[in-house]
């Protein structure tokens, strides 16, 4: 599964279990959607571990985090699914974001590039 743009990227590696993100995200709510149903499918899948890169995400509006925050949260309810988070700590809003994401999902790995 694979959602490209001139401005971002979201792929899906059912190999891996990873969602890599790139780009600039700043959309509006209804923009969203279809990542949404991205991580929607994702998450019915009971996978055992997820990881998240988001090393090429420079940058993510607050619907962006809202959105991710959810499906965090979401993955946290089930109990079941390891969830780790690749990211870059020169990048603001992910080093911004991360505590927030801990708040979400207490056991949520994260390894800085």
């Amino acid at each position: 599964m694979e959602i490209t743009t001139n401005e971002y990227n979201i792929k899906y590696d059912e190999q891996t279990a990873t969602i890599c993100w790139q780009g600039i995200m700043r959309l509006n709510h209804k923009e969203y959607e279809p990542i949404g149903e991205l991580l929607e499918h994702v998450a019915s899948l009971d996978l055992p571990r997820i990881t998240l890169n988001l090393q090429q995400l420079t940058a993510l509006n607050s619907s962006g985090v809202t959105l991710l925050g959810k499906f965090i949260f979401d993955l946290n309810r089930k109990k079941t699914v390891e969830v780790v988070m690749l990211g870059d700590d020169q990048i603001a809003w992910q080093k911004k974001s991360v505590k927030n994401f801990r708040r979400l999902m207490p056991k949520i790995q994260f390894e800085w590039k």
